[in-house]
């Protein structure tokens, strides 16, 4: 039976969010298929190991229930990927794992630090690659990315938090340019944590004081009038992608913040009317399908496998669209490459269930491995022979 990892956690202001994402996401594996490994990262960065971890209890008293997990190191041992238990000078192997599917969402995880880990030990991993993590993680670079490829973004003022220290009024001067309202946003961050809307000058600078608490890089943006928010997911690879129904998002205020989505009482309507969505993380209300008409829904489908492919993503993710409503223009706001409760809840409505999309990602993940060990990594070279101990030989290069 193929081994599955399951990591969350991290240092990360959405760590407890991973949690509920990666507990919900061990439900939905499938266990006649799959044995499951839930491997923990705490908030100061030990990993943990341990049966324990599939219960929601262990988190609220974690200190308490430490005795019932194991401290863990992962290493390769010939062709084993072996999680090995922390003790004195020894340690001794508990488990392994054949495949790690990371479950996690912010800095210091999704963006790529994870992912660039577990494939240096030559693991097929689940979910975006370094590269695809980093683009999607970084809000700035994101839409440099985005411009360059002609995807229409909010137009934005990026800066470094000593810079705004250093040329305050200069950056604000330019910021009021794109109008008010803005928002403002940690650049590394999700889950709406550190943003916030600004509709004067004095707004503006409380929202970058509040946004650099959380990150030294700033993004500002302009408000999308007559706003609708839609999502879209896409889940494959490179090879073959496939987009989910579209939600659309139903907001309380004028951004949707991190307590709609996590923890208020609304309700998701499916096709079947007003309902709770079973296992679903978020409490935001939204509409799935979107009631929008079939050119735009052409669009979003077109522009969503478009971002995946552009931004080299695979598992699954989930696009977040703004559409001002009046001139029908539509923006890509920013794409989740481990979105929460994985975006399953896109995909039910289509008939393919939580249980069936864990078990795609898995297979997927396991083919990408495959093919890439057939590409040539490494070759013969004579150029350590002709190291002569201060340097390359001459004319050798």
């Amino acid at each position: 039976m193929i081994k599955i990892g399951v990591f969350f956690g991290g240092d990360s202001v959405e760590h407890e969010v991973s949690i509920i994402s990666a507990l919900q996401a061990m439900e939905n594996i499938d266990e006649e298929k799959y044995e499951i490994i839930p491997i923990y990262i705490s908030k100061d960065r030990h990993f943990y190991t341990g049966n324990a971890l599939r219960d929601m209890e262990t988190f609220k008293y974690f200190d308490s229930m430490k005795k019932y997990v194991k401290e863990i190191t992962i290493c390769r041992k010939g062709n084993d990927i072996v999680l090995q238990k922390i003790k004195g000078l020894f340690g001794r192997n508990v488990n392994t794992i054949d495949v790690a599917f990371p479950i996690v969402h912010g800095k210091g995880v999704e963006d790529g630090s994870l992912a660039g880990y577990l494939e240096t030990l030559d693991l097929p991993v689940v979910g975006p690659s370094v590269l695809g993590a980093a683009l999607g993680q970084d809000k700035a670079v994101l839409k440099q990315v985005l411009e360059a490829n002609n995807i229409k973004t909010p137009k934005y003022v990026w800066f470094y938090d000593y810079e705004y220290n250093m040329n305050k009024e200069n950056i604000i001067n330019q910021i009021e340019k794109l109008g008010y309202p803005v928002i403002v946003k940690p650049a590394n961050l999700g889950s709406t944590i550190g943003i916030g809307v600004a509709h004067n000058k004095d707004e503006l600078e409380t929202k970058i004081e509040e946004a650099t608490e959380y990150e030294r890089k700033i993004v500002v943006e302009e408000m999308i009038p007559n706003l609708q928010e839609l999502n879209c997911a896409v889940c494959g690879n490179y090879e073959y992608s496939e987009t989910s129904f579209i939600a659309e998002m139903k907001m309380k205020h004028e951004l949707l913040t991190f307590e709609d989505k996590y923890l208020g009482g609304a309700k998701g309507k499916g096709l079947k009317g007003s309902v709770k969505t079973p296992n679903s993380m978020s409490n935001s209300e939204f509409e799935v399908p979107a009631n929008i008409s079939e050119e735009m829904e052409k669009k979003i489908y077109e522009i969503s496998k478009k971002v995946f492919r552009m931004l080299n993503l695979k598992g699954v993710c989930r696009i977040d669209f703004l559409v001002n409503r009046k001139t029908k223009e539509i923006y890509v706001n920013e794409p989740n490459t481990i979105p929460g409760s994985l975006a399953f809840y896109l995909y039910t409505p289509k008939g393919k269930d939580y249980k069936t999309l864990t078990d795609e990602l898995i297979k997927s993940a396991i083919k990408d491995y495959k093919n890439e060990k057939r590409k040539t990594s490494s070759f013969t070279s004579s150029i350590l022979s002709e190291y002569n101990g201060g340097g390359i030989k001459k004319g050798v290069k």
